[in-house]
C-alpha cells in the first residue's frame, strides 16, 4: 500500500470512529456544559478539571493537577496536565505535540440553571457550549479515537486544560509557558471560525499606563505658576491615536484617561492606560518605541511623562511552520469532503502563549461554533465528526519527522 493511501485508510478510519463516538461526545458535552465554570469560580473549574483528570487517566496519561498561585485579586482553578509517551523517540522522527484547552468561561455561577444545555435543530447551545468546553472534548475525544485506532506514532502526547483564560491567564501562564517549552507543535482547541476557518495568526497585545507630572496651581489667581497634565495628556492622546494606520495589522487604542482633583486647580497629574494590538514581535516593539518618543516631548512646558507597559501577551505570528500545519490540515479535510481556510484574529488566548515560547501553532481545531460570550452562543453539531477526525489525523500527520 502506498504512503497516499495509508494516509487516506487511517483518516477514514478515524472518521469513522468519531463518527461512532458522536452520541458520547454529545452526553460528554451536556455534562460539562452543566458545570458553571466562569474564571472566578475556582470550585466550578476544578469540578471540570476532576472529569478532565479522570478522562485522560482512563487514556494511560500521566496526570498532574497544578494549583495556580494567588494573583493578589483572585484564586483560581488547578491546571491540568495529561502526558502519554509514545513509540517514537526523538531519534526515531518522534514530535512532542502540545494540545491546548482551557475550563472557564465568561459567566456567573448559576447560568447553567438559567441557560441549560439544549439542542435545536443542528446546533447545541449553553454557556460555553463553544468557548471552550465544545473544544476542549474535542481534544478528548481525537485522544480517545487515536487511542482506539492504535496510533501512538509521535515522541509525547500533552493535553493542557487552564482555568483563566478568558481573563488572560495570569495565574496560569507560567505554567503554559514550562509545559510549552521544548513542544514540537501546538495544537490549539478553541473552536473552528463560524465559517469553519483555522486561525493561522492571533495579535498580540501590550497594556501601557502614561503617567503625566504637571505642577499644580490655583486656577483662578495664578494659572501660569501651573503646568497642565491633563492638556498634556490631550496631546498625547491625538497623537498617540494617530499612530493608527501607520502600520498594517497593528491597533491603538486609549482607553482609559484620569486628570485632575478639582476644577479650580491646575491639573498636576494625568494618567493614560493604552492598549497595543499588533501581528508580529516588530510591530509591538516599533510602537512601543512611538509611545515613548511621544512621551519624551510633552506638550506643555513644565510636564513630564513616564512609561510603563503593564504587560505583554506576545503574538501568534503567521509563520511558515505554522502555514505548513495549516496545509497538513486542509489536505486531510479535502479527504473529508471538508474545505476550510486559514484566519488571523485580533483576539488572544493560550496559544498566543504558547506560540510566544517559539512554539509553531495552529489554533480553531474545535468544531465549528460561535456567538461566544453572549447567551446565543452555539455549536454546530453537524461538524463534531469531521473536526474530531481532522484533528486526531493531524496529530497522526505532525507526530512523526517530515510533515510539516
Amino acid at each position: 500500500m502506498t504512503a497516499q493511501a495509508c494516509r487516506q485508510s487511517l483518516t477514514e478510519q478515524l472518521l469513522a470512529l468519531a463518527r461512532a463516538h458522536q452520541d458520547q461526545y454529545l452526553s460528554d458535552l451536556r455534562e460539562l456544559v452543566s458545570i458553571d465554570s466562569g474564571s472566578y469560580s475556582p470550585d466550578g473549574v476544578n469540578q471540570v478539571a476532576d472529569w478532565v483528570q479522570r478522562r485522560l487517566r482512563k487514556l494511560g496519561f500521566t496526570v498532574e493537577r497544578i494549583p495556580c498561585p494567588f494573583t493578589g485579586t483572585h484564586a483560581a482553578g488547578d491546571v491540568v496536565v495529561g502526558r502519554k509517551i509514545g513509540s517514537l523517540g526523538a531519534v526515531d522522527g518522534g514530535r512532542k505535540i502540545l494540545l491546548a484547552g482551557h475550563m472557564d468561561t465568561v459567566f456567573d455561577d448559576g447560568t447553567a440553571a438559567e441557560r441549560p444545555f439544549r439542542r435545536h435543530g443542528g446546533l447545541a447551545h449553553g454557556p460555553g457550549v463553544s468557548d471552550d468546553k465544545g473544544g476542549l472534548l474535542a481534544g478528548l475525544a481525537a485522544l480517545e479515537i487515536l487511542d482506539a485506532a492504535g496510533v501512538d506514532g509521535y515522541d509525547e502526547l500533552v493535553l493542557l486544560a487552564t482555568p483563566d483564560e478568558e481573563i488572560g491567564s495570569p495565574a496560569s501562564r507560567p505554567i503554559i509557558e514550562r509545559t510549552a517549552a521544548g513542544m514540537h507543535y501546538g495544537l490549539g482547541l478553541e473552536c473552528a471560525r463560524e465559517n469553519g476557518d483555522l486561525v493561522v495568526a492571533r495579535k498580540g497585545v501590550a497594556d501601557f499606563r502614561l503617567t503625566v507630572t504637571g505642577k499644580a496651581a490655583h486656577a483662578g489667581i495664578e494659572p501660569e505658576r501651573g503646568a497642565n497634565a491633563a492638556l498634556a495628556a490631550a496631546h498625547l492622546i491625538v497623537e498617540l491615536q494617530a499612530l493608527n494606520g501607520h502600520w498594517d495589522d497593528v491597533t491603538v487604542n486609549v482607553g482609559v484617561v484620569r486628570a485632575g482633583t478639582r476644577p479650580n486647580i491646575v491639573c498636576a497629574e494625568a494618567e493614560l492606560r493604552i492598549e497595543v494590538r499588533a501581528a508580529t514581535a516588530a510591530a509591538v516593539q516599533r510602537v512601543d518605541e512611538a509611545i515613548r518618543r511621544a512621551a519624551a516631548h510633552p506638550a506643555v512646558a513644565g510636564t513630564s511623562v513616564t512609561v510603563e507597559q503593564l504587560d505583554l501577551c506576545p503574538p501568534m505570528e503567521d509563520t511558515a511552520v505554522s502555514r505548513r500545519m495549516f496545509d497538513a490540515a486542509r489536505q486531510i479535510a479535502d479527504r473529508f469532503g471538508v474545505g476550510i481556510g486559514a484566519a488571523a484574529t485580533g483576539g488572544v488566548g493560550d496559544a498566543n502563549l504558547i506560540a510566544g515560547m517559539g512554539v509553531p501553532t495552529l489554533d480553531g481545531l474545535g468544531p465549528v461554533g460561535g456567538a461566544d460570550h453572549t447567551a446565543d452562543e452555539w455549536l454546530d453539531v453537524s461538524s463534531v465528526p469531521e473536526r474530531v477526525a481532522l484533528l486526531a489525523a493531524l496529530v497522526a500527520t505532525l507526530g512523526t519527522t517530515g510533515t510539516p
